[in-house]
């Protein structure tokens, strides 16, 4: 069994304009701050999955169109449960919703149990985190997208590890 997720991987581009943008404010946040190597954005969360099957999930995962879109992150909020900071995009793009539909619906197929609550697009800054008030980006961070990642999640002493599973 791996513990995988679907998620926007972003590049090396993609996460300095990320840092650049949300630096001062995660700064100000006490906790264990995130490496920048582990940031993504979860599309649909998997969980524990048969190694024998990745395969076959990645083959179909494939066949799923990604139309491009841009993603506006424009906060950083605390999440009293998780006690985490997250950089949050207010707005879902429809593209992207049609993306964490699409994601949902394979997956039921394969048998696994999605959410059922709204999706919210976000990025994990700060685990462990001291509860602060809502804090908006002083330029909002805009990210483009045209394609996502199938990741396991590697436990670790400390946290766990992320790395995309190549098809």
């Amino acid at each position: 069994m791996k513990r995988v997720f679907f998620a926007l991987w972003p590049d090396d581009r993609q996460r300095e304009r990320l840092r650049d943008q949300i630096s001062p404010l995660a700064k100000l946040v006490e906790g264990q701050h995130v490496y920048r190597g582990s940031w993504h954005v979860t599309t649909a969360f998997i969980g524990e999955f048969a190694e024998n099957r990745l395969p076959e999930l990645q083959a179909r995962a494939a066949q799923i169109a990604v139309e491009p879109f841009r993603l506006r992150f424009d906060r950083v909020e605390f999440w009293p449960r998780p006690k985490v900071a997250s950089l949050v995009a207010a707005i879902v793009p429809t593209e992207l919703q049609n993306l964490v539909d699409a994601q949902n619906l394979l997956l039921a197929d394969f048998g696994v149990r999605v959410e059922d609550r709204s999706y919210r697009p976000h990025i994990t800054v700060v685990r462990r985190a001291r509860p602060f008030e809502t804090q908006r980006l002083a330029q909002p961070a805009v990210v483009e997208w045209s394609g996502f990642e199938l990741v396991e999640s590697v436990p670790q002493p400390g946290g766990a590890t992320y790395r995309p599973l190549k098809q």
